[in-house]
């Protein structure tokens, strides 16, 4: 039985005190927890504790922290019109320790709390449950995250799925889920003057303007919630299957936000869905059934990357298929740098990583495009672009942040294959075939036609200066040609299945030595720009703690009028200091290194630079690889407001004076060309199974 459930008794006795843990579940309706508490006829005490510390290097990035604040405010002002006195706060290095605490100061006798799936919270609610158990305290759990607990669905072995297809069938051929639970008609908190709360800081000054600008456009809470669903059933959903394609308009529901931090039942989501793909079969509407076809499988991706991580608690650190655990990726962090700030040369990518960085948000089509270009173009290690959506999404969610980059790189079994590049012109067209998306966002190649618009480089000379774009200056040349970067991904493949068959080979001759079963070798390490420093001393209960601190100078939308000389100075610079010893340490097993290379320029060859003038981003992030712990969320999709988004509401950060997912799952032929690469190679693709969590846990 899963460690997260625990005992049933001491529900229903009269008089009784008990302590709500909100984490992930930010809300009142559908709230199992919160409503098992209030049928208990006895005190309910709301409490959150806030403990970054323990997410080690997944510590929450700035939009995700002002979410947070947002969402907790609104939680403490719903609770309070039920009755409750306050929701009590606490900032702790150890949650389980604050939570001890505070059910001793309040003279609780039950603790009920919600599930979460992530390895961390796994081992955090299991230790939860041993110590409050060993003190006399009654201990429940709930499911308000999922459809289905992930123990529930298994294949005809009883074994866990290990591909999407299947089981989502197997999802839709069970019962549907309970309905969602009305919000409690009162709560009772008794006097809570003997338990302090903690002022909880998410932010420090150099961050409160930049979250002031985010008010304009998203508006956390769980009530902004309910009417961000509403707006999207009653709007964009029925169009939802024609439209969900277009990177340059407000055509997905906008709520993953509100799904990641629990504002939103997804079983409400489920049953309001349902209801109007029923009423539109009802009335012939083939188009609006297809569209919540469609949803439904992207709340059914959801399910699925809280399913893959139960199952498989490293998946946010190693390769699901054993062979990719050779692949050479390449440890270079100035491709790394040129990525982040969108200077890519390639129009589509470089705006969605200015969107990304502006607004904390990206269309769901355009993650796949620039993390698929990351991976497969640039061949940098998959987790650092997942660790760099975790730093920068406002819907950051480890769930679905792995299972969409695993995806990608092709380390899963129904997953896209790596040797396929996508072409970003092409992608282009495909997404933004107006070029809406790539002008808003790119107001230097604003004047481009459109038929140049997602290739600028093909572009007569007359055509760019009429439009005022002068490549190599004011906008990059491609940091790599698609040629060249796809025929240096096929040699790294062609290097990958030599080290697989030779470490095989080995093994089956039954010599320990040689290549064997790297899976306990370490992960590359994080770029030194992705650390952050972690304040790990514990907090006092009495006291007013200060927020961890974290600078980001680098990430400012990056200007590209300055002078080519000046660019091309500064780049090469840029690469001269980049030596062995600075870079991060890879696994010491020489077969299994990634490639280091030093490329003379970032533009591929051509002899243009690309200006790298940005202050050096410092995130903080503490290094500490190694835990296991709990996307870009498979939804992809968060605001109350429609109009806000298309009329440009969303702030543009200003550049510093001086510097002057296709749907992951659902196309047919990623399908296709997923079953032929595995056709090529089917004894190489083998699920590596960690049933047992990490032994650094």
């Amino acid at each position: 039985m899963p460690a997260s459930q625990s005992s049933m008794s001491g529900a229903g006795e009269a008089g009784v005190r008990t302590v709500v843990w909100f984490r992930r579940d930010l809300r009142v309706e559908d709230n199992p927890a919160l409503a098992a508490a209030a049928r208990a006829a006895g005190e309910v005490v709301p409490a959150y504790v806030w403990a970054p510390e323990e997410d080690g290097p997944y510590y929450p990035g700035r939009v995700s922290r002002w979410w947070l604040s947002q969402s907790l405010k609104h939680l403490d002002a719903s609770l309070r019109r039920l009755g409750a006195s306050r929701l009590v706060t606490r900032r702790s290095a150890d949650a389980v320790v604050a939570l001890l605490d505070i059910v001793r100061s309040t003279g609780a006798t039950q603790l009920f709390f919600n599930h979460l799936y992530d390895p961390l919270s796994l081992v955090r609610d299991h230790r939860v449950k041993e110590l409050l158990t060993a003190e006399g305290i009654t201990v429940r759990s709930f499911n308000s995250d999922l459809l289905y607990e992930p123990w529930e669905v298994l294949d005809d072995d009883g074994c866990p799925f290990t591909m999407f297809a299947p089981f989502w069938n197997r999802c839709l051929c069970m019962p549907d889920p309970a309905a969602p639970l009305l919000p409690p008609k009162k709560i009772n908190s008794g006097d809570l003057s003997r338990c302090v709360s903690d002022e909880l800081i998410f932010e420090d000054e150099s961050e409160r303007g930049s979250n002031a600008l985010l008010a304009r456009a998203w508006s956390p809470g769980w009530q902004n919630a309910d009417k961000a669903l509403t707006a999207f059933l009653n709007g964009p959903l029925i169009d939802y299957s024609v439209n969900r394609k277009k990177a340059d308009s407000a055509s997905t529901s906008l709520l993953s936000p509100y799904l990641h931090f629990g504002e939103l039942s997804v079983r409400k989501v489920f049953h309001q869905v349902r209801m109007k793909q029923l009423m539109w079969s009802n009335d012939g509407n083939h188009a609006g059934e297809e569209s919540c076809t469609l949803f439904l499988r992207s709340i059914g991706l959801r399910e699925y990357s809280r399913y893959l991580t139960f199952n498989h608690p490293c998946s946010h650190e190693k390769p699901l298929l054993s062979h990719l655990r050779f692949f050479p990726w390449v440890v270079n962090e100035v491709y790394f740098k040129v990525w982040r700030q969108g200077r890519t040369g390639y129009p589509l990518v470089d705006a969605g990583m200015r969107e990304l960085w502006a607004t904390g948000w990206l269309h769901d089509r355009i993650r796949v495009v620039v993390s698929s270009f990351f991976v497969k173009v640039l061949r940098l290690p998959w987790r650092w672009g997942m660790k760099y959506f975790w730093d920068t999404l406002l819907d950051a969610d480890l769930e679905s942040d792995a299972l969409g980059w695993q995806y990608i790189s092709g380390s899963l079994p129904d997953g896209r294959e790596l040797d396929r590049i996508d072409n970003p012109q092409f992608e282009g067209y495909k997404f933004d075939p107006h070029g809406e998306y790539v002008r808003r966002w790119l107001p230097e190649l604003a004047r481009l036609p459109t038929e140049w618009i997602h290739h600028p480089w093909d572009a007569p000379e007359s055509v760019l200066q009429a439009a005022g774009v002068e490549l190599g200056s004011n906008y990059p040349r491609p940091i790599v040609e698609l040629d060249e970067a796809n025929s240096k991904l096929q040699g790294a493949l062609s290097e990958m299945w030599e080290l697989e068959a030779a470490s095989r080979a080995a093994m089956e001759n039954g010599m320990e030595e040689g290549l064997g079963d790297s899976s306990d070798a370490p992960p590359i390490d994080f770029p030194q720009e992705l650390q952050m420093e972690v304040d790990r001393q514990p907090v006092r209960p009495t006291q007013t703690p200060m927020m961890a601190g974290r600078r980001r100078e680098d990430q400012m939308v990056p200007s590209m009028t300055s002078s080519f000389i000046r660019a091309e100075t500064e780049l090469t610079a840029d690469f001269g200091n980049i030596s062995e010893d600075s870079r991060p340490e890879v696994p010491s097993n020489m077969h299994l290194q990634p490639r280091m290379e030093r490329e003379e320029t970032v533009d591929g060859g051509t002899g243009n630079g690309v200006r790298m003038n940005g202050n050096h981003h410092q995130q903080n992030l503490q290094n500490n690889t190694r835990r296991v712990l709990g996307v870009a969320p498979s939804v992809s999709e968060a605001s109350s407001s429609w109009t806000g988004r298309e009329g440009g509401v969303v702030p543009v950060w200003s550049p510093p004076a001086a510097s002057g997912h296709s749907d992951p799952y659902a196309a047919d032929d990623a399908d296709i060309s997923s079953r032929n690469y595995l056709d090529r190679h089917p004894q190489s693709h083998t699920m590596m199974n960690w049933s047992q969590l990490s032994q650094s846990l």
